[in-house]
């Protein structure tokens, strides 16, 4: 069993106990959003710490666009309650790259496939080295502007 699951499990004990509704809310989310992905598709499978970092990051990135979303719509009481969730998951996950460190990992790619003489062509390519090294630590986004622009 993943060792990041398992402290997720351990720290919803704790919030409980300490009757800390947002931190335990939150965290069941999680955990049902972990065991839905470990039996989702053809057979069940445990997932790994890297797949639990994926829901992670994945569930975070839903609470920032839906604290937008409500910020945009005037219910400023809802967008609160997401920012605290997405805070409560971000002391899950890895540390967030800063932008000149995606640009550093980004312009290391570029390098290593070649691929500065082909422009946006070759954009596949380097996302397929970079999506690694920065999963979980990276908007996705972000990532692919700052390859666009350094390929364009």
């Amino acid at each position: 069993m993943s060792a990041l699951k398992d402290r997720l499990r351990a720290d919803l004990t704790a919030s409980i106990k300490a009757r800390d509704e947002i931190r335990s809310s939150t965290l069941r989310m999680v955990l049902t959003a972990i065991t839905n992905a470990e039996v989702a598709g053809k057979e069940q499978r445990e997932l790994s710490d890297d797949d639990v970092i994926g829901v992670l990051s994945s569930e975070a990135k839903k609470r920032r666009e839906a604290a937008t979303a409500f910020e945009e719509g005037g219910r400023a009481e809802m967008a609160a309650k997401e920012r605290a969730e997405a805070e409560v998951l971000a002391d899950y996950l890895p540390e967030a790259l800063s932008d000149e460190d995606v640009a550093a990992i980004v312009a290391a790619a570029i390098e290593q496939t070649g691929a500065s003489g082909e422009g946006m062509r070759a954009m596949g390519k380097v996302m397929g080295v970079v999506q690694p090294q920065v999963k979980g630590r990276a908007d996705g986004g972000a990532v692919a502007a700052e390859v666009r622009r350094q390929l364009g």
